[in-house]
C-alpha cells in the first residue's frame, strides 16, 4: 500500500471525530468508576475501549503500521511506521467533569512525527497536520503568533504525575517564568496545549516526564504551523524523549537559554 498522508489525514479526522463524539457520551464517568494506573495517574474504560476503536480504525487504513499506545493496544513496529495514540489525553479532567480533554493520534516514521490530528470533543475542534501539507484547524489554515520575546508571551505547561525526581528545578523554572512572561496557564493536556501553540492562542508549552502519545500528533501540527519542536538541550528526539518545547519560533532561543538555566 503507497502512503499518502494527504489522503490518509482526512480518514483519521473522521475516525478521530466518531470516537471523540462516542466519548463525549460516556461523560459521566466519575473517579469511582477509574483505575489506578499509578500514583495520580488514572484510566477509565473510555481510554480502553476508544484505544481499541482506535487501533481498529487505523489498522484498517494502514496495514502496515504498528502501534505505540497509551494503554498498550497493539504491537510496536520497530524503526518503521508506527500511529502513537492517545485515546483520552487530560483523562483526570475527564473523570472530574473539566471539558479539557481531547483525542491524540499520530504517525511516526522513526522517530519523526508524519502526521497528527487532535480532536477537542468539548469544543468540537479537529486540529490536524501533515508533513508538507500545513496545520489546520477545522479545515482553515494555522500558524504561530507572531510575538518575539518571551516577557510578552503567554506559555502553557504541565506537571509531572508521578515523575519528581526534577521537581525543585522543575518548580524553580516555573518561578522565573511566571515573573518573566505574560502568565503561564495549566490545562492539564498536553495535546492540547501544543495544539494552542499552533494555532497562536499561547506563544509556547514545555513540559518533562511526557510520553511518546502525548506529543507525536502535537508535534508535527506545531511545526507545520511554522513553530518549533526541541527537547529542553535543543536536541530532536522530543517524541521518545524525557522533555520537550515547543514554541511559535520566535522566542524558542530565548525558552532554551532559560530552560537552561535550571536544566543544563
Amino acid at each position: 500500500m503507497k502512503l499518502s498522508l494527504e489522503q490518509l489525514t482526512p480518514a483519521v479526522i473522521q475516525l478521530s471525530r466518531e470516537i471523540g463524539t462516542w466519548m463525549k457520551e460516556q461523560n459521566s464517568v466519575g473517579e469511582e468508576m477509574a483505575e489506578v494506573k499509578s500514583e495520580n495517574n488514572l484510566v477509565t474504560y473510555v481510554d480502553k475501549e476508544s484505544e481499541r476503536r482506535f487501533v481498529e480504525g487505523l489498522r484498517a487504513l494502514l496495514p502496515q503500521a504498528g502501534f505505540v499506545a497509551e494503554e498498550g493496544t497493539g504491537e510496536r513496529n520497530m524503526g518503521g511506521l508506527n500511529w502513537v495514540i492517545d485515546p483520552l489525553d487530560g483523562t483526570t479532567n475527564f473523570v472530574h467533569g473539566m471539558p479539557v480533554w481531547c483525542t491524540s493520534i499520530g504517525l511516526c516514521d522513526g522517530i519523526e512525527p508524519i502526521l497528527g490530528v487532535i480532536y477537542d470533543p468539548n469544543t468540537d475542534e479537529c486540529f490536524s497536520a501533515f508533513q508538507g501539507g500545513g496545520a489546520f484547524l477545522n479545515g482553515k489554515r494555522i500558524s504561530v503568533s507572531g510575538v518575539k520575546a518571551v516577557q510578552q508571551s503567554l506559555l502553557a505547561t504541565g506537571f509531572p504525575y508521578d515523575d519528581f525526581g526534577r521537581e525543585e528545578a522543575y518548580i524553580e523554572l516555573f518561578r522565573k517564568l511566571i515573573r518573566g512572561t505574560r502568565g503561564l496557564r495549566r490545562l492539564g493536556s498536553a495535546a492540547l496545549d501544543m495544539a494552542w501553540t499552533a494555532c497562536g492562542r499561547v506563544e509556547g508549552f514545555y513540559e518533562y516526564g511526557l510520553n511518546p502519545w502525548d506529543v507525536a500528533a502535537g508535534a508535527i501540527i506545531v511545526k507545520e504551523a511554522g513553530g518549533i519542536v526541541t527537547e529542553f538541550n535543543g536536541r530532536d528526539n522530543y517524541i521518545f524523549g524525557e522533555d520537550l518545547v515547543c514554541t511559535n519560533g520566535h522566542i524558542h532561543e530565548e525558552m532554551l537559554k532559560i530552560i537552561q538555566q535550571y536544566f543544563p
